[in-house]
């Protein structure tokens, strides 16, 4: 199965239970045009370390990554269009993607809870936090501070890819994560299009010695 397909899939798995339906909805609707850029991460980081680890496994962990950022993701947005401002109609679909987001967020964070990256996960969100207070203030840099979010993500993706197959990932490694994150302005692009071809190949590299290479299919 194509690590996008697999990717989605999983993320809408672990929403399956989310009621009201109206929600359920708004939930499904993000992730069906949501880039999987930053689960497939996972996948790729995992697989360059240890080819046999369990697939789904890994989709879990790629989707509790992706979770969390399509959460932060809609924060962001709202709050930068603050649609409260428009007519009541806005408001009211602004306060269902309120409640998208928060459900987004925990829900990634409960996929990531048992694993090596849970305090990593929380720290993402509390530098979201941090940013989008500091690009209210004047004189801010928006655009760099919003770009923190993909990098941390990335970085996020990595380590969940990498400790599923008992690699604990490098600054080096993490960095080169934040840079690939970095070469992108406003929404990320498709997997095949956002990850260079080289990409298992140099999380191998930076994994260090502690990887073992993967194994022949």
């Amino acid at each position: 199965m194509d690590d996008a397909v697999r990717a989605r899939r999983a993320a809408r798995d672990a929403l399956a239970d989310i009621e009201p339906e109206r929600l359920g909805e708004a939930l499904r609707d993000r992730l069906a045009d949501a880039s999987m850029t930053p689960s497939v991460l996972t996948m790729v980081s995992a697989h360059a370390l240890d080819a046999t680890v369990d697939a789904e496994h890994v989709a879990e962990r790629g989707a509790g990554v992706q979770l969390i950022y399509e959460g932060l993701r809609l924060t962001r947005s709202l709050a930068h269009t603050e649609p409260w401002l428009d007519d009541d109609e806005a408001g009211r679909r602004a306060d269902l993607d309120i409640l998208a987001a928060d459900v987004l967020v925990s829900r990634g964070f409960y996929l990531l809870a048992r694993t090596e990256t849970a305090e990593r996960a929380v720290e993402v969100v509390r530098a979201f936090g941090r940013d989008q207070t500091r690009r209210r203030a004047a004189g801010a840099d928006g655009p760099a501070l919003d770009r923190n979010l993909e990098a941390d993500v990335f970085a996020l993706a990595v380590a969940a890819g990498t400790t599923a197959a008992g690699v604990s990932p490098g600054d080096d490694l993490l960095e080169y994560a934040a840079d690939l994150a970095r070469e992108f302005d406003g929404d990320l692009p498709p997997p095949d299009a956002a990850l260079p071809d080289a990409t298992a190949d140099r999380v191998l590299a930076l994994a260090g010695g502690d990887a073992a290479p993967p194994a022949d299919p």
